[in-house]
């Protein structure tokens, strides 16, 4: 890609990567530059200032946080930045089932928001933070028109293949 990156994507260890690959396999399919890193709010906290810090004159216009556990990466990035956080709650191996991730990046305080996706969603993070900057790009938001109707398609196609198959799929 030779446009200018604009999309942060950071996790707060390597382990993150399987679940935040899936944020920039979607930006790769939408034509969205991105860069990826781990940024680890506990072990290295001054690298996380410095990204947080340094995000938007780097021309970075949207960041998604991964973490598990305490998950307190994609808060504290928030709180460094005028930038908009996405965070995307990781189930890790140190996981209460998930739920301490959702709720450390779900119930941040007043003042300090950060836009939170379903557990392992990344994802959807991608798409989130592609349509935060389609507002101001025309081609993405033809891209993000065509992603959807392709998503449309594969439905259609499955109604018609569940309707060879017998089952009444009319309404």
């Amino acid at each position: 890609m030779n446009q200018p990156v604009k999309i942060g994507i950071i996790m707060g260890s390597k382990s993150d990567l399987p679940v935040m690959q899936d944020a920039a396999d979607v930006l790769k399919e939408l034509g969205v530059a991105f860069e990826l890193t781990i940024v680890s709010a506990h072990r290295t906290p001054e690298r996380m200032f410095s990204y947080a810090k340094s995000a938007a004159e780097r021309g970075l216009k949207v960041i998604i946080a991964g973490a598990g556990g305490a998950a307190h990466l994609p808060g504290m990035v928030a709180s460094l930045t005028h930038l908009p956080v996405i965070g995307v709650p990781i189930k890790s191996s140190n996981s209460i089932d998930g739920w301490d991730s959702v709720l450390s990046i779900l119930q941040m305080p007043n003042g300090i928001p950060v836009a939170t996706v379903a557990l392992n969603a990344a994802k959807n993070a991608g798409i989130l933070a592609a349509q935060i900057l389609a507002v101001g790009d025309e081609s993405l938001v033809q891209n993000l028109i065509q992603y959807k109707n392709e998503l449309a398609r594969k439905v259609e196609e499955s109604a018609a293949e569940m309707k060879q198959e017998g089952f009444n799929c009319d309404f």
